[in-house]
């Protein structure tokens, strides 16, 4: 702690070292909504921030106890700050090693820190930050600590801030107890602000005709303000070409183009210089040519689920899979059957799956997705794991056979999707059901 303090103190002589006073801040005072959090101190304590931070532990705005504080605040210099600050919170507040009442009673906090500011109160936005001591009173208790922390500081007006401030107050007396403190609010200044004094222009030199501040013997158009590195000309589009030899002087360009901007001659976005593919639209990512299709089946290679191989838009640029081919599957996915109650394939199962193992190693492209599904006699719960096992022992059974795992991807989904009525056995008997559905992508 006293390594931190340490290097707080010497960061504000430095910055106070630095600085200029075109931007101090005058006298300041601000009114401020303040919310006061000892549980997220108390769990960086106990388990500190990494942890915090990963199992997202810290209290919500709910459980934090608020109150109001006034502050005043004066420039030490451009980037330094002095702030004083008193605060009160009507809250029962954890004394360590204090058997608390369950009374709320007014804790009141002053602290006195030096806000150390990245840039002046020059811009808009300005982060700090905030370091200092500080002192509080709760009932008879009186105690010390330090509050560090990290503040913004937005400019409304000259003499209107916006103050948004966050601290962590570390106690260094056994009366005092650890907390965040966080507070909202707006500090007006009174002071008046310092004028720059603008010096007034050198009076024109009377042989200047357009006052360019190019003489007319070195200017080559006497009659109309120019620019000294273009000998006195004009350069309305500001691209290093005078008007008189620019062919598009209202455009900024290159003297390889005559002053006119690089050509984009497929009207794509982008130019003739980058492009790739100058003659034909295209896109940025692929360097001003079109999207690529590789196989040439008119899907391009972004939208095709099957960039190498061949296939209409109506299947993703994939191959259509053939009419045989899905009617076997469905003919298997109707023909496998398990023991009452279990996830058991009966033997009766096996002939169909055995063909569809066929197709599978015939067409390395093929995929199989096997989805599992119960009526809802039982439980819902034992219903969806009834289901899963059930779609796995099929691709175990696939897998046996020589099919690669990577190319089976098994669901259950229980009683969730039934096709019939629950109510009767005919439906029942429909809802308990295999799926199978081939696909290439």
């Amino acid at each position: 702690m006293k390594k931190i303090i340490f290097a707080l103190s010497a960061a504000i002589i430095g910055f106070t070292a630095m600085a200029q006073d075109d931007y101090k801040k005058a006298p300041t005072f601000g009114f401020h909504f303040a919310l006061n959090d000892f549980q997220t101190a108390s769990e960086l304590r106990s388990v500190g921030l990494g942890n915090v931070l990963k199992e997202k532990n810290w209290s919500n705005t709910k459980r934090m106890i608020s109150g109001l504080a006034v502050s005043y605040m004066q420039g030490l210099s451009t980037n330094v700050d002095f702030a004083a600050t008193l605060s009160g919170s009507y809250l029962d507040y954890p004394i360590p090693n204090k058997v608390t009442d369950g009374q709320q009673n007014l804790l009141l906090e002053a602290a006195a820190t030096a806000n150390l500011k990245l840039v002046s109160d020059k811009y808009f936005l300005s982060p700090y930050i905030t370091a200092g001591i500080g002192a509080s009173k709760y009932k008879g208790y009186y105690g010390a600590f330090l509050p560090i922390g990290l503040g913004l500081q937005f400019k409304i007006t000259d003499n209107t801030f916006l103050h948004v401030n966050s601290q962590y107050r570390v106690a260094i007396t056994e009366n005092t107890a650890y907390h965040l403190y966080h507070s909202f609010g707006v500090a007006q200044s009174f002071g008046k602000k310092k004028e720059v004094v603008v010096e007034a222009p050198a009076p024109p030199v009377v042989t200047d005709r357009d006052g360019d501040g190019v003489l007319d013997a070195d200017d080559k158009c006497p009659d109309t303000p120019g620019l000294a590195s273009l000998q006195g000309c004009p350069d309305r589009d500001g691209d290093g070409i005078a008007d008189a030899d620019d062919k598009c002087p209202d455009v900024a360009g290159l003297a390889k183009y005559n002053g006119c901007p690089i050509p984009d001659t497929d009207k794509d976005g982008i130019n003739d210089e980058q492009d790739k593919c100058p003659t034909v639209p295209g896109v940025a990512r692929y360097q001003g040519c079109p999207i690529p299709d590789t196989d040439g089946d008119g899907v391009n290679d972004e939208e095709d689920k099957c960039p190498t191989r061949p296939g209409p838009i109506s299947n993703q640029g994939c191959p259509e899979i053939a009419k045989e081919v899905i009617e076997k599957v469905n003919y298997a996915a109707k023909n496998v059957f398990f023991a009452t109650g279990s996830y058991k394939l009966l033997s009766k199962s096996f002939k169909a799956l055995n063909d569809v193992a066929t197709l599978m190693k015939a067409d390395e492209s093929l995929m199989l997705d096997i989805d599992g599904h119960t009526d809802a006699v039982g439980s819902e719960e034992s219903n969806q794991v009834l289901s899963e096992n059930r779609a796995k022992s099929v691709k175990d059974y696939l897998i046996s056979k020589g099919v690669a795992e990577s190319r089976l991807f098994s669901t259950g989904y229980g009683e969730s999707k039934p096709v019939a009525d629950n109510n009767t056995a005919a439906g029942r008997a429909k809802n308990r059901r295999t799926e199978m559905t081939a696909r290439n992508f």
